[in-house]
């Protein structure tokens, strides 16, 4: 995509920084050369030489884009086909039949339909493991986003299945490497579907190319006491036992976590996605982010697929990340809003290994960046807390523009790139032929 010089000028700038605290810049105004933030001023004096736009931030807050660092993208076109169940009788009798059945076209256009709902509520880095992944890297490059993607590897102890499930995850690697956007990451889908030898397999790649390890660990009661009547040990003492475990290892779930396996996670510096809505809404419980953040281990947020949300709106995810601690520990001081903003934003980008690129808005880094109208019913006053409003009264809606990479995705509510409407219609004519086979 073609990049130019943007100026926003006028706006309320928010970012965290690197002391951990939040920065707001009142009257602010950003320069973006080509893909990275080239200038910042607090005195809306930056030159408009060169300039190939200027966006008028007024009454706007200019803020890093949002990272969401577990998804499934694809499962969009799966989005309401198995609701009100718990999670083995989800993925058993409903999901893994229906993703039987997927190929190319279907995953493209799954992905593609999540990229808009993504963009037009200003998540512009995603992290998904799935299948057909190769398309769902196409998908990426035409939508303009960002993401790290990863074959989802099953195995089942079966030799022949790691074979090919390491193979899938080799060619999807080479495929990311190089195109601008992208990494690929290696996805063991979790303790109890897939084998030692593939975990093992997974962390010796993994080492070799200096690739991420996406896992779902402890997600239920029921895959904590599998792990423990097959291995004597529970999920995280299996994974440090057998030389897993490391700091390039996003752990998604978390639910169910004793204090040793806590005390592993945080020894081995474990990123964790926590995804409240999808947890809430298959019963599998309420992770205890709490102890977590007592432990300061990172923490950042994901909103699982779509067929399990279902949607990908990370305000709204944000909001019931925070009210939901609160009210499990009782305790309303539990994950702030300034922590939840960091939840978001940076600690998202280092759960990814992509701080030193985005996460916050600093020279240098690439300008991912999103404007919030705050002139809208549900963040007034503004001059209230912002960041308050942001995590408590916000939602997708309230984004106006999305930038990623410096390209504009989405301007004054109007998407720049893809065509909604054409992409919605294939996605409900493939979720028809879906529901056909079925």
């Amino acid at each position: 995509m073609e990049t130019k010089n943007i100026l926003i000028e006028n706006g309320t700038l928010i970012t965290p920084i690197e002391t951990g605290f939040i920065k707001t810049i009142k009257n602010a105004s950003l320069l973006i050369e080509n893909d990275k933030i080239a200038e910042i001023s607090n005195t809306n004096k930056i030159s408009k030489n060169g300039v190939d736009e200027v966006i008028d931030a007024n009454e706007k807050i200019i803020m890093p884009s949002i990272i969401n660092t577990h998804t499934h993208v694809s499962m969009s076109l799966l989005r309401g086909l198995a609701d009100d169940l718990e999670l083995n009788s989800w993925l058993n009798d409903y999901i893994w039949p229906m993703e039987a059945k997927l190929d190319n076209e279907i995953t493209y256009y799954g992905a593609l339909l999540s990229h808009i709902e993504m963009i037009k509520s200003g998540t512009t880095t995603f992290n998904d493991m799935y299948f057909f992944m190769e398309d769902v890297a196409n998908a990426t490059i035409d939508s303009g986003i960002r993401a790290c993607l990863s074959h989802g590897m099953i195995d089942f102890g079966d030799e022949e299945k790691r074979k090919n499930e390491i193979k899938k995850s080799l060619e999807l690697l080479k495929y990311c490497k190089g195109k601008d956007r992208l990494r690929g990451f290696l996805g063991p889908h979790s303790p109890i579907t897939v084998s030692e030898e593939l975990l093992l397999e997974s962390r010796k790649i993994a080492n070799k190319y200096g690739v991420g390890l996406h896992i779902h660990v402890n997600e239920t009661k029921k895959e904590v006491d599998d792990i423990l009547n097959t291995k004597n040990m529970r999920s995280f003492q299996y994974l440090e036992n057998i030389g897993f475990l490391g700091e390039d290892v996003i752990a998604a779930h978390c639910v169910w976590l004793s204090d040793e396996e806590i005390d592993i996670i945080k020894a081995h510096d474990i990123k964790v996605s926590y995804n409240p809505s999808s947890n809430m809404k298959l019963s599998s419980g309420i992770a205890p982010i709490h102890k977590l953040l007592d432990k300061k281990v990172l923490i950042s947020l994901g909103t699982d697929g779509s067929a399990s949300n279902n949607n990908l709106d990370m305000f709204e995810e944000i909001k019931i990340a925070s009210l939901l601690q609160k009210v499990h520990t009782l305790n309303p001081k539990v994950l702030n809003a300034n922590e939840s903003f960091k939840l978001i934003t940076i600690n998202g980008a280092k759960a990814l290994g992509l701080d030193n690129e985005i996460g916050s808005i600093e020279i240098g880094k690439k300008a991912d960046i999103i404007l919030i109208d705050t002139f809208s019913p549900n963040l007034t006053p503004n001059t209230n807390s912002l960041i308050s409003h942001l995590i408590y009264s916000g939602n997708g809606s309230n984004v106006d523009t999305t930038i990623c990479n410096g390209e504009v995705l989405m301007e004054n509510k109007q998407l720049k790139v893809l065509n909604e409407k054409d992409i919605i219609e294939k996605a409900n004519s493939i979720n028809q032929k879906l529901k056909v086979t079925i």
